[in-house]
Formats: structure tokens, sequence, C-alpha cells
């Protein structure tokens, strides 16, 4: 993988970057669709590739180990084959599924043991298994085995789960050494920065990551229920130390606003569940701010969904008829929201893009945040 620093903004810390892997090049800032199960929920991969376009997705390693299983996988050449996806694709490492299932697992220095939420079976994740499973799901960017903390949380406990992060880092750098590519293409390895909302420890951990010299890093353990301030803090005291010419990738982050913010404290790269999952339950991002198309006020407005007309959905379907197919509970209402959003978070991060690279970022940032920060 390469990563080429293309332009800094002069009065933010945002930057335009491109990265490329062997399925790809991603112009960064990016915002990366989240396909929990090699699936983007919803969307076809046509219009995936044709409507929303996305430079990278991103796959669930725990979600791919309990269903299909890596064998299914490795079978059909690699996740990209399975699902018929041609450009990159980064996987995340369970970490925060392990997590999520705080009632059904244990977290030792060896690794974690679980249940599988499917059918109760029991599993150990461990930092070299995981390794060894991402090799085998075949995504170019891979994730280092963590353990993100709650929020809140106390001090001591993300102290020492920050210390075994960090050993566990260490093992997975070194059974990874051992480790061939599993298919005909690299992978690159990205390591993640905790800490929670402590700044000595956020500034212990990035300066540890730092000192890998991975291909890319992450910050992980934001967006976990903490405050938007707080996160900020979190990001920009991580962003300063994490080497500059690396992508930084904030992991789970977040809604239009908490992108925009972020991206001008210097992070590049974004996944989250939020545009898919809030569009299943009828709330539409736009550049003017969210619409919840369940409300009644919608159910005679034949205006198009969205006028900007970024993918086909905005301009083809009405308010109206959006509304109906919810109060229906017809499916493709949600499919239509589910493209309207991801059409728009990706539009929002390309023109970010195109601001820093003209050079008046700051001033269209606080502009579009001011705009989207309501409820129409």
């Amino acid at each position: 993988m390469d990563f080429t620093l293309v332009q800094k903004d002069s009065k933010s810390k945002a930057r335009a970057g491109e990265l490329t892997t062997d399925h790809g090049t991603v112009q960064t800032p990016i915002f990366m669709p989240v396909g929990t199960v090699a699936s983007v929920k919803g969307v076809h991969q046509r219009e995936l590739r044709d409507e929303i376009d996305p430079d990278i997705i991103l796959g669930n390693t725990y979600h791919l180990f309990l269903r299909p299983k890596t064998g299914i996988l490795q079978e059909a050449g690699g996740l990209h084959k399975f699902m018929n996806w041609d450009r990159p694709i980064l996987t995340d490492s369970g970490g925060y599924q392990v997590y999520s299932l705080s009632d059904n697992r244990k977290i030792k220095e060896e690794g974690v043991r679980f249940k599988s939420h499917i059918d109760g079976s029991r599993h150990l994740f461990t930092p070299e298994n995981v390794m060894e499973i991402q090799r085998t799901i075949g995504a170019d960017i891979i994730m280092a085995f963590d353990e993100c903390t709650p929020y809140p949380c106390d001090y001591q406990y993300a102290k020492r789960s920050m210390h075994m992060t960090h050993r566990w880092l260490d093992r997975c750098i070194n059974h990874l050494e051992k480790l061939p590519y599993t298919y005909d293409y690299s992978q690159s390895f990205f390591p993640i920065v905790q800490g929670s909302t402590y700044k000595d420890l956020r500034k212990q951990s990035a300066e540890y990551i730092a000192s890998v010299e991975a291909e890319g890093n992450a910050i992980g353990g934001l967006s976990v229920g903490e405050p938007a301030e707080e996160m900020y803090e979190m990001a920009e005291l991580v962003c300063d130390i994490l080497p500059e010419d690396k992508p930084r990738y904030l992991m789970g982050v977040g809604t239009p606003i908490n992108i925009l913010e972020n991206i001008a404290l210097g992070v590049d790269m974004f996944d989250c569940v939020m545009p898919t999952r809030n569009a299943r339950n009828g709330m539409l991002f736009t550049a003017h701010g969210t619409i919840n198309i369940k409300n009644k006020k919608w159910e005679n407005d034949f205006s198009p969904i969205d006028e900007m007309g970024i993918t086909f959905v905005d301009t083809e379907y009405s308010k109206a008829y959006l509304r109906h197919l919810f109060a229906a509970n017809e499916y493709l209402g949600k499919q239509i929201a589910t493209i309207h959003n991801l059409g728009f978070y990706l539009w929002l991060v390309r023109t970010a893009r195109e601001r820093i690279l003209a050079g008046d970022f700051l001033e269209w940032k606080t502009k579009m945040v001011g705009q989207m920060d309501k409820r129409l």
C-alpha cells in the first residue's frame, strides 16, 4: 500500500490524500460503507458501484467468521470474489463486536472467549487467529486485535486495557510476519490507538502505535457514547502524534457533522452504520438537515427526495411516495433511503476533498455544519 499526502489545508488540519492498494486507489478523506456480512444492507453491488461509488468498503471479521465461515470464503477465493466486489475492502478485527457482546464474552490475556449471537456456540479470538482469519477473508487493509473500552470507563481499567491492546498488537505483528498472503495480492495492517477519554492514556497509546511504523493507523474506542466534544479532543490529540505520512482511520464515526469536524482535525478515513441503520428507520441526511420521512408533514409533499440529485433515487421518487412506502412497511422504502444516505455521505467527503484542494475547506465546513444541524 502507498499513501501520498496531496494537500494540507492552510486554515485547519484537514488533508487530501491518495491511498493505493492492489484493488485500486482510495482518495481521502473517504467514508467506507459498512458491509458487515459481505453485503451493504439493502444495496446491490451494482447500485453500490454505479450510484454510491465508494472507493472502499468495510467487512466485519466477527460476522464473516461466524457466517459464511472462513472455509467458504477461502473456497470462493476471498471476500472480493465471494461478493463480486473488485475495489478495496477493509476488515475490522472483531474487537468492537466483542465489546458489544458484554454479556457473552470473557476477556483474558490469551484473548477473548465468546458465545456466538447466532447459535450460542463458543469461540476464542486471539491476536494470532484473528490475523489468520483476516488473511483468509482477504481484505486489502486488516486491523489489529484490540479491546474497545466502554464509556464511561474507569481510569485503571482503561489503562490496563490499553496496555493489553499494545501487547496484543505485538503478538499480531509477530504472527503476521510468519503468515504468507492467502491470495495473489498484498494486505496492509493498521494498529489501533486506545485509551478511552483520558489524555495521558491517549497520548501514550498514540506514541506506542506510531512507534510500530505500520502502513496506516486507526483510532478506536470513540463514538461509544462520549460527548462529541470529548471525541474531537481525543481525535485531535492523537492526530497530532500519529505520523503525517500515514493514513489515519477513525473507527465507527459518525454523523455527517462528526465527519466534517474530524476531517478538520486531520482524520482521513471513516466508517459507520449510521447512514444505513438510520435509513432503515426513515431518517434521511441532507445538506440542509435531517428528514424523518415517517412524519405526516411529508404525506402530500410531491417534491423530489433531494433536489441535489446525488443518486438516482433522489429525483426519481418523491417524499410523499417514500413516506407511503415506510407507512406500508414496504422493503423498497428502506432500500431507497439507504441509497440516498450512502450517496450523501460519499458526496460529503468528496466535496470536503475538493474544498481542501481548492483552499476553502474551513469556510465550507463551517457553513455545512450550520446547515446540517437542523431537523427539517
